[in-house]
């Protein structure tokens, strides 16, 4: 499981133009499921995520998670973070999971993200969707529950 995690002021996801997820101050996470994934790596990233000290404390220095900051969650599914370029220019979605489990993956993270006690918004699993955000630092990190990078 892969994640873009962005330090936001603001971030929210529209589709059909209506708004369907939005935060202010936190944590956008673009998450990716591949096709050996398991609960274990969603509890892995949930616990990462939740726990990231990438929030300034009154001395300027990131100690602060996203709940230390006051902050919430918009976990958007993003399954071409496991797009494969390596060959070619066309990407390969074939370590992409299938929707079915993909899907599932998702929103278990994302039940795992509230029951760390923050407030998790979500985009819509399986639509095009317009993501905007404010990202602030620039801070953004990736994650990979194999510990790849």
């Amino acid at each position: 499981m892969r994640a873009v995690v962005q330090r936001v002021s603001k971030a929210s996801v529209v589709v059909d133009g209506q708004a369907v997820g939005e935060i202010g101050s936190g944590l956008l996470v673009l998450l990716g499921v591949s096709t050996s994934d398991t609960n274990g790596d969603a509890d892995y990233l949930a616990e990462k995520i939740a726990g990231l000290r990438i929030f300034e404390d009154g001395d300027g220095k990131m100690n602060r998670n996203v709940a230390d900051a006051g902050g919430a969650v918009l976990a958007v599914s993003q399954f071409t973070l496991y797009g494969d370029v390596r060959r070619g220019k066309r990407p390969s979605f074939d370590d992409a999971a299938r929707p079915e489990r993909a899907r599932e993956l998702y929103e278990y993270f994302v039940a795992e993200i509230r029951r760390r006690g923050l407030r998790c918004e979500t985009g819509q699993f399986q639509a095009m969707m317009s993501v905007s955000l404010v990202n602030e630092g620039p801070v953004t990190v990736l994650l990979d529950s194999s510990k790849l990078f």
